[in-house]
């Protein structure tokens, strides 16, 4: 016999009072939260959805709810707990009831949810972030960097509009030793789901002007605990790591790191922290430089007084030295003068000899003696004539005698007298 048919409001009806039998309780389901939203009565539809952990495709799927009065007390429990934001992405462990309806079919009623479930699972990714960060061998690497002595020139990451970045710049501007500090604002999104892009492209525009910054600075401060979770990314935790200036996090949380603030340089709880770590780092080096000036200038001061002792022994003992060389000295040109006198009197004394014996030798050759003796010189222009054909007719010639001279003029008889006498005697 043919069943009788069945309208299909009949059969979800029957489906209905059949989940209701079968599955008559509350249970703890684990899931992943997807396609979350609230509407202006305050209830929150969302989606629960379970995917395979080797694949990563859709496995399970189930529509939910949370009707109004338990979503405003359910919501800022967890978000207190946990710092994240309840909303898609994230991994949960709830109390539901099992639910039909004729028009809306199958879905899932949130009575419940257990933060620590969700706690433990965040705790889970930041650990294999930060072990796949350290088996790639870059999570300390922002952490080895050098803090420059004089952090001065700063990169800010944050909200423009961000209280705590009012408050970073005035603590630096107003600091009491009157430090210089120059900073820059590169805007981000510092909540919701633009956190990791917007960061990362800040990042990239202080690293095309390395040169321009010692440090950079990413601050958030005045936002919900919720909101944590866009710092708590690979990409952007690897990105931090590698950055080459030294990178501060004042992201205004004080029970949780974030994946951020555990590869970043250095990690403080607020804004107005971060700026009382870069004053406190010019004060060191201020404190550093004074004691050092300190220092040199007692050791200048030292040393100036040691040599100025040594210089007044050494003057004491060259004045002695002095003295006992200038005796020496005095003595020996003493002795010297004398040697010198008396070896200058014996060399007068032979030269002089030797003069009186040239004085003797040029007596005994004078012409004048010669002449004494009956010899004559005869001169022709006051030249010697030592030959006949020396002279011509004419010429005038002088004869010195020993006594007084006598002045001729070559005639022909004498000259050729002169000649015939030279004849006879060849």
């Amino acid at each position: 016999m043919k069943q009788e048919a069945l309208t299909l409001f009949d059969l979800n009806a029957l489906v209905r009072r059949s989940l209701e039998q079968c599955l008559p309780d509350e249970y703890w389901i684990q899931a992943e939260l997807s396609d979350v939203r609230s509407n202006s009565t305050g209830h929150c539809y969302l989606e629960f959805i379970q995917k395979d952990p080797r694949s990563n495709n859709l496995i399970a799927k189930a529509r939910g709810m949370i009707w109004s009065n338990i979503f405003r007390l359910l919501k800022p429990y967890f978000e207190e707990a946990t710092g994240q934001m309840f909303g898609s992405g994230i991994k949960v462990l709830v109390k539901v009831t099992v639910q039909f309806h004729e028009l809306y079919g199958y879905s899932l009623t949130v009575l419940d949810i257990d933060p620590t479930y969700t706690l433990g699972d965040m705790a889970r990714r930041r650990r294999e972030i930060l072990q796949q960060l350290e088996e790639e061998g870059v999570l300390t690497l922002n952490k080895e960097l050098e803090m420059p002595l004089l952090p001065q020139r700063i990169a800010v990451i944050s909200s423009a509009t961000a209280a705590g970045y009012g408050d970073f710049c005035h603590q630096l501007q107003h600091n009491s030793r009157g430090f210089f500090f120059y900073t820059e604002l590169f805007p981000a999104m510092m909540q919701g789901n633009q956190v990791e892009e917007s960061v990362l492209s800040a990042l990239d525009r202080v690293n095309a002007r390395l040169g321009d910054f010692d440090v950079v600075v990413i601050i958030r401060g005045g936002g919900a605990t919720s909101d944590l979770s866009g710092f708590d990314t690979y990409l952007l935790a690897a990105a931090c790591a590698q950055f080459p200036l030294p990178i501060i996090t004042g992201i205004g949380h004080e029970r949780d790191d974030t994946v951020l603030d555990s590869v970043a340089h250095t990690r403080v709880k607020t804004p107005t922290a971060a700026a009382e770590l870069l004053i406190n780092r010019m004060d060191e080096a201020t404190d550093q430089l004074e004691y050092l000036s300190t220092r040199l200038r007692e050791g200048a001061s030292a040393f100036l007084e040691r040599e100025s002792g040594r210089l007044l022994s050494c003057q004491a003992r060259i004045s002695a030295l002095v003295v006992h060389r200038l005796s020496d000295a005095r003595f020996r040109l003493l002795t010297a003068s004398k040697d010198l006198m008396q070896v200058s009197a014996a060399l007068l004394a032979r030269q002089r000899h030797r003069l009186e014996l040239f004085q003797q030798r040029i007596t005994d050759a004078s012409p004048d003696k010669l002449l004494a003796r009956g010899y004559s010189i005869t001169l022709k222009e006051g030249k010697p004539v030592t030959d006949a054909s020396q002279v011509s007719l004419g010429d005038e010639i002088i004869t010195r005698l020993h006594h007084g001279e006598l002045t001729s003029i070559v005639n022909s008889e004498l000259l050729q007298s002169s000649n015939c006498k030279s004849s006879n005697r060849k």
